[in-house]
């Protein structure tokens, strides 16, 4: 079934993905922003909201009135797909026929509430709120040294994108909390749902005629200049490979290795890039884990990864800090092989296929499948998921050596342990 699109109003699109497949039915609302100065309050924002509304004024009594919807649940997130910052607000009903009850309009209504009319006092938010959660926030952004796996590809990125927005860790920064209170940010929260773009997606055995009747009737309001959101320009010549080291209480290395792909989301030759960097570091069939892991047993882990949004390209390994230089040559010699044509038929024929299997895994999960859709919309290609799985399997091996010649290095970042004093 195709993917129904409808324009609800100014900046607020809907879309229906009408599915026998889940036995509920799941309402993905997600606002797009721009990655900037202000991603610390934009990131908190979803965490206040979902404090207390205008007519649910505690968390407690808004979990307990998603009980009564038959067991509803809710989630808020906020992240990054390149320089676009997105907030996500998530609904999960049960499918009306299972509990012969029309709840689906008291679900949209409650989003509704949630989003647009948050509890406040005044012109300002709830106080106590506002302090909680900037205090749960900043234990947040200051734990995430913790996971060195992913602080290592986050300070790569860092490190290597210095000065573009996409720097900015996706919940801002610790020391931008202590400038936030109850007013400024009740001030920011109006800007951003007055002029953001806005899309739903509706995923589940619905009727859309329905569907989109009940989302006019609450979601039908006035708005302000809706923002338009560029694209950034992927295209950057490396003129030197920047080496970063970084002392840690740690005992593994963390070696992570940035590339700039120089090749657009939107453009044919991604899904050359895809399988690329799916026989590079896409899994147990791959270069890096059978050269760098499995043969020289150089490497806990080794993968790599795209951030298609902004033509990066990561490689990342746990490593013993002594074999710093062995690992980097092996690493960078599986890049040369690829380049020269070097790919066997069972590289190929084996990323092609794990890549198809996390596609149709997606189909399985309706906010997968939302953020497959989210993620078509940002990059300005419109291919559902089986339409994607045709353009990944008429890759060919000339593709990945061709696209493979466009993937430059960047930067080196090394996460290694304190210096003996």
């Amino acid at each position: 079934m195709e993917l129904i699109r409808k324009q609800l109003n100014n900046g607020i699109n809907l879309y229906i993905d009408t599915t026998d497949k889940f036995k509920t039915v799941t309402i993905n609302l997600y606002i797009h922003n721009q990655l900037g100065e202000e991603a610390t309050k934009y990131a908190l924002l979803p965490a206040v909201l979902k404090r207390g509304t205008f007519s649910i004024k505690t968390y407690k009594e808004m979990v307990k009135f998603l009980e009564n919807l038959y067991g509803t649940t809710m989630a808020v997130s906020v992240y990054k797909k390149g320089e676009r910052h997105l907030q996500q607000y998530r609904l999960e009903l049960p499918q009306e026929e299972y509990i012969q009850e029309n709840i689906l309009e008291e679900g949209v209504k409650f989003l509704k509430e949630l989003v647009f009319n948050p509890l406040t006092e005044g012109n300002a938010f709830n106080k106590d709120y506002v302090l909680q959660e900037k205090e749960i926030h900043k234990n947040l952004i200051d734990s995430r040294i913790n996971d060195k796996t992913k602080y290592a590809v986050d300070r790569c990125y860092e490190e290597m994108c210095k000065g573009e927005p996409f720097a900015i860790f996706e919940l801002g920064r610790s020391e931008d909390l202590n400038s936030i209170d109850e007013v400024n940010l009740y001030q920011y929260y109006q800007n951003c749902i007055n002029t953001l773009p806005m899309d739903i997606y509706v995923v589940g055995n619905v009727d859309p005629r329905y569907v989109e009747e009940v989302f006019t009737k609450y979601f039908s309001f006035q708005r302000g200049q809706i923002l338009n959101i560029p694209s950034p320009n992927i295209y950057k010549e490396v003129k030197e490979v920047k080496y970063v080291t970084e002392n840690l209480e740690v005992t593994q290395g963390k070696l992570t290795l940035g590339f700039r792909t120089n090749v657009p989301a939107n453009s044919e030759e991604y899904f050359s890039l895809l399988v690329y960097s799916g026989v590079l570091g896409g899994g147990p069939f791959s270069k890096l884990f059978m050269n760098v892991r499995e043969k020289a047993s150089l490497a806990y882990y080794a993968y790599s990864r795209l951030e298609r949004f902004r033509g990066l390209m990561v490689v990342s390994c746990g490593i013993e800090i002594e074999n710093y230089n062995k690992a980097l040559d092996i690493i960078l010699k599986q890049l040369k092989e690829i380049e020269e044509g070097n790919i066997s038929d069972y590289e190929l024929d084996s990323t092609i296929k794990a890549l198809k299997t996390s596609l149709n895994a997606m189909k399985d999960n309706a906010t997968s499948k939302s953020d497959y859709y989210l993620s078509q919309k940002i990059a300005g290609v419109d291919l559902n998921i089986e339409e994607f799985i045709k353009k990944v399997e008429k890759v060919t091996k000339e593709d990945v050596v061709e696209v493979a010649k466009k993937v430059k290095l960047d930067t080196v970042y090394f996460m290694t342990g304190k210096k003996e004093e």
